[in-house]
């Protein structure tokens, strides 16, 4: 099986005593590629080192989280993630709505987004996208960015089919993590519906480690999992899904994994 793990925040200091490791057992478990995601300034220059130092096979991402909008600069903040592009981040984020914590005021967060959404359609690159109890800003932001021609995913989705539908309508990607092996999650046809052109996988590392590991640190590696779980669910086998994943991964950030 070969795949992409499309959203992982390898940088984060969880993964600084092996980081080497944990990267070598992606590769070892079939990762072609592993996109490290910047979800602040500070992380995507983390982000960045650890790209460079395993060249062809980490990319980064920058952006400003939503739980971190009210702190975001209108001036200096852009500035940083336009730089970041330029020093070859392949896709803008990770940004978006959150309303399930609201850690920073919804107008602020829908403000914040806006502007990177613009960075992403001015610098030709696509958006990473945290949504979260958000689903009617959600609709309207992502239809008004696809209109404009920019292309996003929603990662780690496990929202409504509606919010699945009116993303695919837009042109955007939809990514499943390991929660869709959590025994909770009963909805295999949200896992049918994402046509197979637009279908990623991730680990969300070090979050949301999949069963049976649920709990412990997550790690690339074991985006496998998720893959023979969507494979289960969709009719198709593990190593079907997995070459999806490079595909479109190789598609929509860019990336040279193919």
């Amino acid at each position: 099986m070969r795949f992409v793990d499309s959203h992982a925040h390898v940088a984060d200091p969880a993964f600084d005593p092996d980081r080497t490791d944990v990267i070598g057992r992606a590769r070892t478990a079939g990762a072609v590629a592993i996109v490290a995601i910047g979800e602040s300034i500070a992380a995507a220059a983390r982000a960045r080192e650890v790209a460079a130092a395993h060249p062809g096979f980490v990319y980064f991402t920058a952006g400003v989280h939503p739980h971190d909008a009210a702190s975001f600069d209108p001036v200096s903040d852009p500035v940083s993630i336009r730089l970041a592009v330029e020093q070859g981040a392949v896709a803008i984020g990770e940004c978006g709505l959150d309303y399930h914590y609201d850690h920073s005021p919804r107008q602020l967060q829908r403000r914040a987004f806006a502007a990177q959404l613009a960075i992403a359609g001015e610098m030709l690159r696509p958006v990473v996208m945290h949504t979260r109890e958000a689903e009617d800003d959600t609709v309207a932001m992502v239809r008004e960015a696809g209109a404009a021609g920019i292309s996003g995913v929603l990662h780690c989705f496990t929202g409504s089919h509606a919010l699945a539908y009116a993303a695919l309508e837009a042109g955007w990607y939809i990514s499943f993590s390991g929660i869709v092996t959590f025994k909770k999650f009963a909805d295999d046809e949200l896992l049918r519906l994402v046509p197979d052109d637009r279908l990623l996988v991730e680990s969300d590392s070090p979050y949301l480690a999949p069963v049976p590991d649920r709990g412990k640190r997550n790690e690339p590696a074991w985006v496998a999992r998720t893959v023979e779980r969507i494979a289960t669910a969709r009719g198709a086998t593990a190593e079907v899904i997995g070459e999806l994943s490079v595909v479109n991964s190789t598609r929509f950030f860019g990336l040279s994994a193919a």
